[in-house]
């Protein structure tokens, strides 16, 4: 599809994904971070109609324009390209509407997996990875042969700046200063990059920083067999988070046709996260009734978790490759990568139930007027007429957040660690029309992780045996209620969670000393993996080109030995166990592009392709979480089997002036073995123990589905209206559409949607460039889409959806003068709550809302 901004491609065989971007010639437009965004979308469409492949890029040019913080937020922006939030931050992409497992990434050419937070996936997190530190963004959604082929639907690579992009010094940065709505946190973000070249050699050195102080509104739903609400959650979360980078970078270019590069890249995410959060247990009441509309209810249990949690993304990247032009007509190419990537996770949970005390419990009356924002009345409860019942005494005017009697403290932690090292070299030769290229790339990864579970539960009344005090969440009530614009009809303060977490963590290291708290046995073995992967990849291709046009055609091999090591376990016993896995495979592809005029061009693409089960999913144990609300249990399964697909895309580009297309698309993925999240009820007791009682649990497994089959069409248009009159002449629009479907099959169910897929996806912006002054309005938009699955007893009924919505941003830039552009960034205007739903939108899963934000501040460029 059309390009939205610039990318430099190499020429020839040498992939969009692999190469540096080359020094500017004479011939091209020197399109720098500050220079007016219509040239960097004239640059981007000369090289889109260049392109070997089906490829889509955005350029930091452009991704300065927007109010992008993170890479994820900046590839949002291009062709069938969807965001996936967590509390309205962007975290991950799909791109058509896929499985974001479906899509690999690279930083300059070389693959990186992706560790996520809880150990589950193998997505990459692109929250980690700030916009600012990087050059472009590609998304190649056709493969060539020197392309990884775990890739189902897009490769993207994310490319860092080279410094031999301009001779002489080169020095920019950025500062801003902005306020959430939400809680008035503050905003803020900084970068600085100077670089120097003389042609010959060339330095870089970039740092970037941006935080945010965030408070999100929550609410959360659990509903029983008949479909009527059985609890909800009302949570409050105060969030300190972080995005920090850094890059380095060193080229050399000894003899004309002849490059040596390295580059270090570091990036990590950091999120402090206080959760408060208050569970009403409706369907646990000891009395009352519940209906659609509405309940009146005697001693209903609330259940109390208060957290001051970490969670830490970082990855580390070092490449040392070389380009060489050899004699007659012959290249090399080659790269040595080590990449380190970890995800942790402390989650210093306290958790109070109403377990013991009856009279503790409040009685409620509540109304579901709006099924997203229960509004409830208290009641105290009391001593019923004859023994052993209760009745609904009193009102009361708010929820004593004191009326706890039993605690538990739950220091759950997650941490993952993958180490890969990749090789890659490519021989080229060029002989006119022809050109021929053969490569081999051999990856080693070794994934050290747990998945997110239920820790040894540690009694705090084992406290007063170490002279030590019970911990209370009521001993750190505060007199500041909740920053929330969401309706519940009784108001709650929030905890001191900090000191909350200080103490649990004294406590917990006395009981250590005492010898009655073992901090090993916070990870429960079965959830623990580890996993060593060695892939091996040959591939050959060529190009030929012929007047009117040129086609690309070659096959990759691919060959992966799989170890996975963990543990089982039944009743107490606790048993290794190891798996191998070991598969060869052909991946063919075919590229065409056709000149039809000099306006008109025609590609096409076929290839095949394969995606692998997350570390996680093949695990061989089973983890359990007492803290949500239903709980739910996690279970591997080393022997599933990868996804195979068959693919094709078609695109017609009409280039309808140099710096304006309109174009259109097809695709369409038949995949094998389709990967799928099943979610059913706990109906045993298997799963009991310490006194909790786990039926009705929700289980989670992936399994090995049957056939599917996702497709869809993409527009793109993109114009600028340079030739009307003045001051008409600075506008311009562009705006993509992507329409999508698919379904597979399981052996219970027939045409399952796709989790992801939703089946429209818009991306549109009104923009105005003149006089200094650069303005734009831009709107995303996605249609309602399956998140997870329900499980063979649930069927449809039981599938979770997330509701449609929207995001307008304006953006807002001046040039003082050639070095100094002042900004305003407005994100959210629409003010959007983002909600999730059980089978129809009436029974709301989750309702999140985190407001509005604004920045403002200056660029400098010298």
């Amino acid at each position: 599809m059309a390009s939205l901004s610039t990318l430099a491609f190499t020429a020839g065989m040498a992939s969009a994904n692999e190469a540096p971007a080359p020094a500017p010639t004479d011939d091209v437009t020197d399109v720098v971070v500050y220079a007016p965004l219509r040239d960097s979308q004239l640059a981007a469409l000369r090289e889109q109609r260049n392109a070997d492949n089906l490829v889509s890029v955005i350029a930091s040019d452009t991704v300065g324009r927007f109010p992008d913080q993170n890479s994820a937020a900046a590839l949002s922006r291009l062709p069938a390209v969807a965001v996936q939030r967590d509390q309205g931050q962007e975290r991950y992409i799909q791109v058509r509407g896929a499985p974001n497992r479906w899509t690999s990434v690279s930083f300059d050419g070389v693959p990186v997996i992706g560790v996520d937070e809880g150990g589950a996936g193998r997505a990459f997190r692109f929250d980690a990875v700030p916009a600012v530190i990087l050059q472009s963004l590609a998304v190649n959604k056709s493969l060539t042969p020197d392309l990884p082929a775990e890739a189902v639907v897009a490769q993207i690579d994310l490319r860092t700046y080279s410094p031999m992009n301009r001779k002489g010094y080169d020095v920019q940065g950025e500062l801003g200063l902005g306020q959430m709505e939400l809680g008035e946190g503050e905003q803020r973000q900084g970068s600085l990059r100077g670089a120097w070249s003389n042609g010959t050699f060339g330095v870089m050195a970039a740092v970037s920083h941006y935080r945010r102080e965030q408070i999100t509104d929550n609410r959360e739903f659990a509903y029983d067999t008949n479909h009527v609400l059985s609890s909800f959650d009302a949570r409050n979360y105060r969030l300190v988070r972080e995005n920090n980078g850094a890059s380095l970078g060193l080229e050399w270019r000894p003899a004309e046709g002849h490059e040596l590069f390295l580059k270090w890249v570091s990036s990590e995410f950091n999120d402090d996260e206080e959760r408060n959060h208050y569970t009403f247990q409706l369907g646990s009441a000891l009395s009352g009734t519940r209906t659609a509309t509405g309940g009146d209810l005697v001693g209903v249990p609330v259940r109390s978790t208060a957290e001051f949690g970490e969670y830490r993304t970082k990855n580390e990247l070092t490449t040392l490759g070389g380009q060489h032009a050899l004699n007659d007509g012959w290249g090399l190419s080659w790269r040595l990568n080590s990449t380190k990537m970890t995800n942790d996770t402390y989650l210093p949970l306290l958790m109070q139930n109403q377990q013991l005390n009856p009279l503790l419990r409040p009685s409620i009356s509540y109304k579901l007027d709006d099924p997203n924002f229960p509004i409830i009345s208290l009641y105290k409860t009391v001593t019923g007429a004859t023994a052993g019942t209760y009745a609904r005494g009193a009102a009361t005017t708010g929820f004593d957040q004191s009326a706890f009697d039993f605690n538990i403290a739950l220091p759950i932690v997650s941490n993952i660690k993958a180490d890969s090292w990749t090789a890659k070299a490519d021989l080229t030769r060029d002989t006119g029309n022809w050109v021929y290229k053969l490569g081999y790339q051999h990856d080693h990864r070794e994934i050290e992780g747990n998945t997110m579970g239920q820790p040894t539960v540690i009694l705090t009344a084992l406290l007063p045996r170490i002279g030590q005090s019970d911990l209370k969440a009521s001993d750190y009530v505060t007199g500041e209620a909740w920053s929330t614009g969401f309706p519940l009809g009784i108001s709650l303060n929030y905890l001191d969670n900090r000191k909350m977490r200080n103490d649990m963590e004294t406590r917990l290291n006395a009981l250590a000393a005492a010898g009655l708290y073992n901090p090993a046995a916070n990870i429960d073995p079965t959830s623990r993996y580890d996993i060593t992967e060695k892939l091996t990849a040959g591939y050959g291709m060529a190009k030929v080109v012929f007047d009117g046009g040129q086609v690309v055609f070659g096959a990759r091999v691919e060959t992966m030995n799989q170890r996975i090591a963990g543990f089982t376990k039944s009743g107490t016993v606790i048993t290794p166990l190891v798996v191998e896995n070991d598969y060869t495979d052909l991946f063919p592809s075919i590229n065409a592009k056709f000149d039809l005029s000099d306006k008109i061009v025609l590609r096409g693409a076929i290839q095949r392709g394969i995606a692998r089960p997350s570390f996680g999913a093949i695990r061989t144990g089973a983890s359990i979480n007492d803290t949500s609300s239903p709980g739910t249990i996690s279970g591997g399964n080393p022997y599933l089997k990868p996804e195979y697909t068959w693919g094709t895309d078609v695109s017609f580009e009409y280039y309808i002036a140099k710096d304006s297309v309109a174009s259109a698309g097809f695709f369409y993925r038949k995949v094998d073995n389709v990967l799928y999240d099943s979610k059913t009820k706990i109906t045993t007791d298997a799963y009991d123990a310490n006194g909790l009682d786990r039926t009705g649990y929700d289980f989670t497994s992936t399994l090995n589905g049957d056939n599917g089959k996702l497709y869809g069409l993409e527009f793109n248009y993109q114009q600028t209206f340079s030739t009307l009159p003045s001051p008409f002449d600075g506008l311009g629009v562009s705006g993509n559409l992507a329409l999508l479907d698919g379904e597979f099959d399981t052996p219970a169910r027939k045409g399952v949607p796709f989790p992801g897929t939703s089946k429209t996806i818009v991306n549109t912006s009104v923009s105005y460039e003149k006089y200094g002054v650069s303005a734009r309005l831009s709107y995303q938009w996605r249609d309602d889409w399956a998140d997870t699955l329900g499980g063979l007893g649930l069927g449809s009924g039981g599938d979770e959806y997330r509701k449609a919505y929207g995001n307008l941003d304006l953006t807002l830039r001046y040039a003082v003068n050639k070095n100094i552009t002042v900004f305003a960034d407005a994100s959210n205007l629409t003010d959007e709550t983002y909600i999730a739903y059980e089978g129809d939108v009436s029974h709301p899963s989750e309702v999140e809302q985190i407001g509005r934000r604004v920045l403002v501040g200056l660029r400098f460029n010298y």
